[in-house]
This record gives structure tokens, C-alpha cells and sequence, in this order.
């Protein structure tokens, strides 16, 4: 049993919490895991040595999964989203910035409302769906299968309606998920990217700029883009500042030309409920009463812009 204890954790007291999580110290450097914790309640859990010495990072997983609306995400947009039957769907931002749980929620409402078969490929596993209208295989990297690319190969032959990847990390993963579209499934994933353009410019670099295939097969398949962080709110707690794109036919033609500047330029301008810059977001959430202006500003790539749009200058 693992027992806690105050101040400096002896060495003995984390090789027992490595044991009970079902890792060898002796033989392993780090590894990420989800731990339940007796009594009730998962823990994201990131072992590892510093200096020779054992360490754990903990971090809380929430039981319930909130619905889009109580994220304060466009549930309307996301909902249109995930009703496609093909296509490629990007959560993306910072560590620490709610991917897990929005993508957590879009899951769970493809659960409440549509007869679909959800295969997620997760390292770890983080939140654990009950069955509804939908059927869920959960699959743990490490646990079920080697890595993400062999899993989502795999994954293919499970007859998935939806494809939940963790994380797009490598060329192999990001090509695959993209046949994955291409050839009639859903697929949700993460990328660790500050902005929509940021995310393109990455996702075009995994699978080779250069190649006019991939960057068509790209602009065909990808249904959409949310960036996400979160900042204080005023008031307590924190706020979600969002940036998102629907891909519709001029952002196909930008992306297959790598036009990132033009497609940024339109985001900024875009006065369709399918479009939002990150910079009309925060003048609008500190107008509105969510945000403090200076924390606002602060999370602007470019605080100039944000004072001009705040003096109304476009």
C-alpha cells in the first residue's frame, strides 16, 4: 500500500509508488502511465530519474466529462464536425491547456448521439467511457500495442467508425491518420501548437512540404482546427482562449500552395461563425467580462494588434 508522506519522499517510499504503478525503476528511465488511485479517482501519472534519484509528476483526471457547452467551446461547430462521417479534426495547444477534456467531450458526445464505433489509441489512457450509443475500444500505448503507429495500422482492421490518436508525434503517424480519412473514417488528434497557421505549418512539415500529394490529400482531409489555452478568468478559475477554423475551398487552396500568411490574414478578417482569430477571441472575452485586458494582451503573439483592435482599429 502506498503511503504518503510530508516533506522530502524517501527513495523506498517512490520505488514502492513505481511498483504499484507496474514499472520497474531499476529498469526503466521514464514512462508515462494512468494510476487509479485506491479508493476512487485516476491519476495522469510521468515517471522519471533526476540526478540519480526517482521522481513522479501527478497530475488529476476528472471523473465526469462536462459537455462542449459548460467548456465554453462553439458547440454548434464542433457538433457539425464530428457528425462527418470521414475526415480529420485537430485539438490542439500547450501542455496544461484542456485537450484531454475537450477531446474527452467530443467523444462523449459522439457516445450520447450517434451509433458509432470509437477506437482511441492513448498513452496513456485518461478518461474511461461507458458504452452508450456508441461502443468504445480503448487501446493504451505501451499496454496494447508498441507505439502509435502500429496501433493505428491496426487499428484500421478493427472496423472503426471514429479514430481517437493521441498525439500526432512523427511523419509515419500524421501520413497514416490522413489515409485513415481518406479512406472513410473519423479521425480526432492533438498537436502540441499555439495557433491554427502554427498547426498547419507543423502538420505540413510532418508529412513533407514539398509533396504536392500529401499537402492535397492534407487540404482534402482536414475538417477543422481548434487551438485552445487557458488563462485566468476574472472572477477565479480559468478560461478557455480559443482559435479555430472550419477548412472549407479557399483554405484547401491556401494549404495546398502553403499560403500560411494569406490563410492568416483571412482568420483575422473572417466574419463567418466557422472562423475565429485567437486576437478577435481575446478583445471579445475582455469586452465581454472574462478576461483581465493585461492577461489578454499578454497571451497576443503580437500585443500591438491587440491594442489596436482594442482602440477598434482594424
Amino acid at each position: 500500500m502506498l503511503v504518503l508522506h510530508p516533506g522530502p519522499i524517501p527513495r523506498g517510499a517512490l520505488e514502492e509508488f513505481w511498483k504499484s504503478c507496474g514499472v520497474d525503476s531499476a529498469a526503466t528511465l521514464e514512462m508515462d502511465i494512468s494510476w487509479n488511485v485506491p479508493g476512487g479517482g485516476r491519476l495522469r501519472v510521468n515517471l522519471y530519474h533526476t540526478l540519480g534519484r526517482l521522481a513522479a509528476v501527478l497530475r488529476p483526471i476528472r471523473n465526469d466529462i462536462p459537455p462542449l457547452v459548460q467548456l465554453g467551446l462553439p458547440s454548434n461547430l464542433i457538433e457539425n464536425w464530428l457528425q462527418r462521417r470521414f475526415g480529420l479534426i485537430l485539438i490542439t495547444g500547450p501542455t496544461g491547456s484542456g485537450k484531454s477534456t475537450t477531446v474527452a467531450s467530443c467523444l462523449e458526445w459522439i457516445n450520447q448521439n450517434l451509433s458509432r464505433h470509437i477506437v482511441t489509441l492513448e498513452d496513456p489512457i485518461e478518461f474511461v467511457f461507458t458504452n452508450c450509443q456508441s461502443l468504445f475500444s480503448q487501446r493504451e500505448i505501451q499496454q496494447d500495442s508498441i507505439n502509435f503507429s502500429n496501433a493505428l495500422r491496426s487499428a484500421l482492421r478493427q472496423s472503426p467508425d471514429v479514430l481517437f490518436l493521441g498525439e500526432i508525434r512523427d511523419s509515419e503517424t500524421a501520413i497514416t491518420a490522413l489515409h485513415a480519412a481518406e479512406t472513410g473514417h473519423l479521425v480526432i488528434s492533438t498537436l502540441h501548437s499555439s495557433s491554427v497557421v502554427e498547426t498547419l505549418e507543423r502538420f505540413s512539415h510532418l508529412i513533407g512540404i514539398e509533396s504536392t500529394g500529401a499537402l492535397n490529400l492534407l487540404a482534402s482531409q482536414l475538417i477543422g482546427v481548434l487551438s485552445q489555452q487557458l488563462l485566468p478568468r476574472l472572477g477565479g478559475g480559468l478560461f478557455p482562449a480559443l482559435e479555430y477554423m472550419q477548412n472549407e475551398a479557399g483554405t484547401r487552396r491556401w494549404i495546398i500552395e502553403n499560403r500560411l500568411t494569406d490563410l492568416q490574414d483571412h482568420l483575422l478578417k473572417s466574419t463567418e461563425a466557422t472562423n475565429c482569430s485567437r486576437l478577435e477571441y481575446l478583445v471579445a472575452s475582455v469586452k465581454q467580462g472574462y478576461l483581465d485586458s493585461d492577461i489578454a494582451r499578454g497571451a497576443c503573439a503580437r500585443p500591438q494588434d491587440y491594442d489596436r483592435a482594442m482602440r477598434g482599429i482594424s
